[in-house]
């Protein structure tokens, strides 16, 4: 581009604040937008900073252990739409596999990996890394051979501060060393003045809750080792004593990364046996592991996933919850009350709740026909009879029908108690340890049972409808159809760790090797509704749980297994806790039903794209928020996005990326010259 074409024009500056998967996603959407420009009436300037490797970022870096395993299969995530044009920068993880890496440089073992992969598998967290990091060369080398773009400038280093000025943002920071030190020599600082920010942080440090603030001050008093929330990478795991008892405080998807890096990542090996479902593995300790023991409040590990290809599997529907007549409801009762939402508990579950159950029964009907006491198909077609009829105030009668019916139809199979499914232990007490190792062992091998079955198994599709209701209430939640309370005290405060726990557990791999470790007693359980403290006379970390009748555990060492918190109010990160103590951030307002103010998780957000709203109220011209820091106006977001699905579905994240890409053309006024009117 000529200057006789854009006299006296600056180029438009843009700052990306973070190069992770979410920062990717925008460049790689920006190049898209630009593709339609052949003349262009101004360039712009991309300046990305990040103090880890674009692309991978801080979760997904290359460099992390092959042994951590992603959650979710390979057709699922991606950072980009699916590519429909050769030569578009973007693509899925699912169609880089199918390309054997789209022409990236990989290494012998990232070659291995792919091709040992179908759509179905779970792969390395490092390979999808370098999936990502594939994306964001490709992005930013498309941006730059656009003549639109005069440059794109990759900084490492941390943006500690955000100042708004009269007519731009002035970013500052400094640049760090390939090994994220900030304790040698002076640092270099780093200033830019941007004309629009896109603030995609990804996982951010937090500071510790008061109950873990306490423990750690303890446990520093008593010469103790405790490991806070981290993200798993960040552990030096070699600082774990071989053969030491080690407590670990959770049970959730942290957790199988702690259990692998302890016992396979110190030389121990799994090894197949012919024992089916459940016994397919056993253990052989290298010698250099801990013993692991631990707990979380359900008493159980999370769920394995089902042995399908497929996130939700195509024969799950929902008959019931419709998001087009919550919609159409909620806009009816506008038109008296402008704020008028839902609850959860009483227009929702409801609905959900009676898909689950169909499923459940529709999918035992065919894989258990003599557990009925009447041809399986009649008793579906009443028990669907018994869901569809019509109610008036009395949304939950169906429910007693539905309990009668099947009690006398099929009381072998019994009235599936679906929240229950979230404490398999409720109420149950154990005379001995032992009692309960034996219980937590037969949970984990019938769940391994149902995993390996996958579409066959009532619970999972169960299971799986619950998990196709949950991505419709995050559409709700998203369009503000639930209301707040609701969604603090009822889909926060009981669905969300159900739905967890049922529906976003490990692969199947993740729990035959756990029931191998626990054969092997290299990991034991301490029971539900664990009690964790320290003993004052042996200077001890201590367990327990009042449901097991059996002595306290004690350690050196507790573990917390779970993710730093994802609240801006609770952010360690400089540049939040500056953009909060300054006034140019806060934390999305919520209110209760009596309409006080709540802090949300997230930050205050308006309109979409999402723009930064300051303390008073004024959202940014142009600061825009993407990922996990939308927690309060969009509900899983550390999620990613669902290949081939609507960007304003299940491929939110990407349809996120799009509206700032989109924003940032119209304010920078890249256009075709001489475009016609």
């Amino acid at each position: 581009m000529s200057d006789a074409q854009n006299p006296g024009r600056e180029p438009y500056v843009i700052a990306v604040v973070g190069a992770g998967p979410r920062g990717t996603s925008v460049l790689e959407r920006l190049a898209a937008e630009l593709g339609s420009i052949q003349n262009p009436s101004r360039q712009i300037r991309v300046v990305v900073f990040d103090v880890h490797d674009p692309g991978p970022g801080h979760v997904w870096a290359t460099t992390q252990s092959r042994l951590f395993l992603m959650n979710t299969p390979a057709g699922f995530p991606t950072v980009a739409p699916e590519r429909t044009v050769p030569g578009e920068p973007g693509l899925s993880f699912d169609q880089w596999r199918l390309a054997a890496g789209d022409g990236a440089v990989l290494s012998s073992v990232e070659t291995q990996e792919l091709e040992s992969l179908d759509r179905g598998s779970y792969p390395p967290r490092a390979l999808y890394g370098r999936y990502l990091r594939h994306v964001f060369e490709n992005s930013v080398a498309a941006l730059r051979a656009h003549e639109a773009v005069a440059e794109v400038r990759i900084e490492r280093a941390e943006i500690t501060e955000l100042h708004r000025g009269d007519a731009d943002y002035l970013l500052k920071g400094h640049h760090v060393g390939e090994s994220k030190s900030y304790s040698s020599g002076v640092r270099e600082e780093v200033e830019l003045r941007a004309q629009a920010v896109v603030l995609a942080l990804g996982h951010v440090p937090a500071r510790l809750n008061p109950t873990q603030e306490a423990m750690a001050q303890a446990a520093d008093d008593a010469g103790l080792r405790y490991i806070g929330p981290n993200i798993p990478t960040d552990v030096h795991w070699d600082d774990v004593p071989a053969g030491d008892t080690v407590l670990v405080r959770g049970l959730g998807l942290n957790f199988f990364d702690v259990m692998i890096a302890l016992t396979a990542g110190r030389g121990g090996q799994f090894n197949q046996l012919n024992g089916g479902p459940g016994r397919a593995l056993e253990y052989w300790p290298s010698g250099r592991e801990p013993r692991i023991v631990a707990a979380s409040r359900r008493g159980t590990p999370y769920r394995a996933k089902s042995c399908i290809d497929e996130f939700i599997p195509a024969s799950v529907g929902l008959r019931y919850l419709d998001l087009e007549v919550i919609v159409q409801q909620v806009a009816e009762a506008r038109v008296l009350n402008p704020e008028a939402t839902v609850r959860f508990d009483a227009h929702v579950w409801p609905l959900l709740h009676r898909d689950v159950l169909l499923a459940y029964y529709r999918t035992a009907a065919t894989r258990h026909p003599s557990r009925f006491k009447i041809d399986p198909d009649d008793f579906v077609e009443q028990l669907t009879a018994v869901l569809d009829a019509e109610h008036q105030a009395g949304s939950q009668v169906w429910l007693q029908v539905a309990r009668r019916l099947i009690g006398k139809l099929a009381p072998e199979l019994g009235f599936l108690d679906v929240p229950g499914l979230g404490h398999p232990f409720d109420q149950r007490g154990f005379g001995t340890l032992k009692e309960y190792q034996k219980a937590v062992m037969k949970y984990l091998e019938y769940d391994a049972i149902s995993s390996d079955e996958g579409e066959k198994d009532p619970l999972k599709m169960a299971i799986a409808t619950l998990n196709a209701g949950r991505m419709v209430v995050k559409q709700m939640i998203t369009e503000g159809l639930i209301s707040d309370e609701s969604r603090l005290l009822e889909v926060q405060g009981w669905f969300e760790p159900l739905v967890e726990g049922l529906a976003s557990g490990p692969p199947l791999q993740r729990i035959e090797e756990l029931a191998a470790l626990a054969r092997a007693n290299v990991v034991e359980f301490i029971g539900p509704d664990p009690e964790f403290g320290i003993d004052g006379p042996s200077a001890m970390f201590t367990a327990s749980s009042p449901w097991v009748d059996a002595p306290a555990y004690t350690a050196n060492t507790l573990i917390e297994a779970m993710m730093p918190a994802n609240r801006v109010l609770q952010s360690a990160s400089p540049l939040l806790r500056q953009l909060l103590n300054d006034g140019l951030a806060a934390a999305h307002p919520m209110r209760n039903d009596q309409g006080e103010p709540l802090p949300g998780q997230g930050l205050s957000v308006a309109g979409e794209p999402y723009r930064m709203v300051d303390a008073r109220g004024v959202a940014h011209r142009a600061v825009f928020v993407l990922g996990l820091q939308l927690s309060t106006a969009q509900w899983g977001t550390a999620i990613a996005a669902q290949a081939g699905e609507p960007l304003d579905g299940a491929g939110r994240t990407l349809g996120d990326a799009q509206e700032i890409a989109r924003e940032l053309m119209r304010l920078s006024q890249v256009q075709n010259l001489n475009q016609p009117h």
